[in-house]
């Protein structure tokens, strides 16, 4: 499976079993997407992780 990576346009490969919520790093331009539907095929820019300062 395939999909286009939302910012170059480049194709991303992706294992026979992913699963919503997967996180993949586009081979081109090196942005991690998150994997958001199975059908179709729907990638997102990955939000950045952010400091929870403790809570």
């Amino acid at each position: 499976m395939t999909v286009n990576c939302i910012i170059c346009d480049g194709e991303v490969r992706m294992p026979q079993d992913a699963m919503e919520g997967e996180l993949m790093v586009c081979p081109d331009c090196g942005t991690e997407l998150e994997l958001v539907c199975l059908d179709p095929l729907t990638v997102e820019e990955a939000p950045e992780v952010q400091e929870d300062w403790g809570e």
